[in-house]
């Protein structure tokens, strides 16, 4: 076997604003083994990420479109590339590896992609979780902001839900993979979420369970109440996943707890906040907190720079005693309006051209 292949596809894959780092030793390039076959990578390494029918591929890389037409079919039904409806048949495209490749193996995952992916998140992943804007942000649970404060719908996880016409349910590929190398963690795997603008996007899916709109109401409860934090992707329009995250599984989450990058996620609006008088010291906030912002002597504290705003200390509180407030003006970030200024920004922050991708 040739890597050559498999590194132009891993270079790829780099220059996509997502980001997909060299290891010094080529782990990446045995990822992409396990994944592709040679013929498959050198066919992904020439896509766009621009959604293109085979007859275009075909014409822009001198191939027989006769012979590509079924290839990417089989590659998209194997979640190795993307695929849409374009008015002139079905388009295919370059898939980031995160988010895009690796969560499309949700059904496929086995012991050795798994320790794969293990070794290549130790040696490299961090360098696509640092650049800005990040890949994922915070939207807090949907009892913890009170009904007093500005909440714009990009901000609640409970309107977001509400917009979409196709709501579905797969399982946490971040939770098999750590299952799969022996480090299995204590929150439910099947709650990860799926969201669709088209009504039955997910009725013919293999792996996605469709749900109506109670029924990913009740997912979102049911992820909140075990202590995930709920996360999308980080622009104001087009969610089309919730991710309902923990920092002993997730890998972007895990990004601050083992490899110490503090803004690897996109803190949400809000900010807990203590009110002392209430407060009865019962230490029972202190276990949901997953990023080390809650401390406690008489009372609890709130370290704001820790603080991600997910709001799931706000119903362990007995007393009411912890609110969530919106920070100032100068503390909330800028969230990019859609995927394509997301990209344009990531892109920039990385020193990658979208030219040569698009």
């Amino acid at each position: 076997m040739t890597d050559d292949p498999y590194r132009r596809l891993a270079e790829r894959l780099d220059a996509l604003p997502n980001g997909f780092p060299p290891t010094q030793d080529g782990t990446e390039l045995r990822l992409l083994a396990k994944l592709f076959t040679p013929e498959e990578a050198e066919l992904a390494a020439q896509l766009r990420l621009t959604l293109e029918t085979p007859s275009q591929i075909a014409t822009r890389t001198g191939n027989d479109p006769a012979l590509l037409a079924p290839r990417l079919k089989g590659m998209a039904r194997h979640g190795l590339i993307a695929w849409g409806r374009l008015d002139s048949g079905l388009g295919y495209g370059l898939l980031p590896f995160v988010v895009g490749i690796y969560e499309l193996q949700v059904e496929s995952i086995d012991a050795e992609l798994a320790q794969l992916f293990e070794e290549y998140y130790a040696k490299a992943f961090g360098g696509a979780l640092a650049p800005q804007p990040t890949l994922h942000r915070v939207v807090p649970v949907g009892e913890s902001v009170g009904s007093g404060i500005e909440v714009h719908p990009y901000e609640s996880v409970v309107q977001i839900v509400s917009r979409a016409r196709s709501w579905g349910v797969l399982d946490c590929i971040c939770r098999k993979q750590k299952a799969l190398i022996g480090k299995l963690c204590e929150h439910p795997i099947d709650v990860c979420m799926a969201l669709s603008e088209e009504p039955q996007a997910f009725e013919h899916s293999t792996f996605v369970r469709p749900l109506d709109l109670e029924g990913a109401l009740h997912t979102l409860r049911r992820a909140a109440q075990s202590g995930l934090v709920h996360s999308v992707s980080n622009t104001r329009a087009g969610a089309s996943y919730i991710c309902n995250c923990c920092t002993c599984s997730c890998g972007i989450m895990r990004g601050i707890a083992e490899l110490g990058i503090a803004n690897v996620i996109a803190r949400s609006a809000f900010v807990a906040r203590v009110e002392d008088e209430l407060c009865v010291g019962c230490d029972l906030c202190l276990d949901r907190c997953q990023f080390g912002a809650l401390s406690m002597d008489t009372v609890a504290h709130v370290d704001r720079a820790r603080c991600v705003g997910c709001g799931l200390c706000i119903p362990s509180c007995p007393e009411d005693a912890l609110i969530m407030d919106r920070r100032s003006a100068d503390e909330i970030l800028p969230i990019p309006a859609d995927a394509s200024e997301w990209q344009m920004q990531r892109a920039v922050a990385r020193g990658k051209t979208l030219e040569d991708v698009l």
